[in-house]
């Protein structure tokens, strides 16, 4: 088992992934498009040359990125995949010199063993701006934000065209 940068050609299996995740309400669903457009800022573990997970590190500059879509064949789980995946998504953290890495997420045990603590969503105005506005779940979030370093005190994506009514993400 190895975990290495995905390319193109994952794609499809990233997608598949991914979907049955979306499926059962766990992630968000990505479109193939989407993933290809982003195939950059993804990570996949592969056992026998088959794509068994996958994750991707979306940065917002210096101060954040974000870990997101990241998911193990369910009948691979349990055998270390994930934690692969965690490694190299943080050594691409690193290389690319990001002091916080954020995710929203609804199994905080599971990364909470990897450094990160819980967090309120108006601290990462970035993701909100950039993801949270679209999603179906907007004002019904059932997802927890988490930090592992220093909550940025500078947004990137900032846009008063754009607000996001934030207090309405906590109902």
């Amino acid at each position: 088992m190895r975990a290495r940068k995905a390319v193109l050609p994952d794609a499809p299996r990233i997608h598949e992934l991914i979907a049955i995740y979306s499926r059962q309400d766990v992630l968000l669903p990505r479109s193939l498009a989407e993933i290809c457009e982003n195939i950059r800022d993804f990570v996949v573990v592969e056992d026998k040359g088959t794509v068994i997970g996958c994750g991707a590190l979306h940065l917002y500059g210096t101060h954040l990125a974000e870990i997101r879509s990241i998911t193990v064949r369910p009948a691979c789980q349990g055998k270390g995949a994930g934690q692969k995946l965690m490694k190299a998504l943080f050594a691409e953290a690193e290389r690319h010199r990001v002091s916080c890495v954020c995710l929203f997420t609804r199994i905080p045990e599971f990364f909470a063993g990897y450094g990160f603590s819980l967090a309120q969503r108006e601290a990462l105005p970035d993701k909100i701006y950039k993801d949270c506005r679209n999603c179906p779940k907007l004002y019904a979030c059932d997802e927890v934000a988490m930090v592992r370093g220093p909550i940025p005190t500078r947004a990137a994506l900032r846009s008063t065209d754009h607000v996001v009514p934030l207090v309405k993400l906590n109902a």
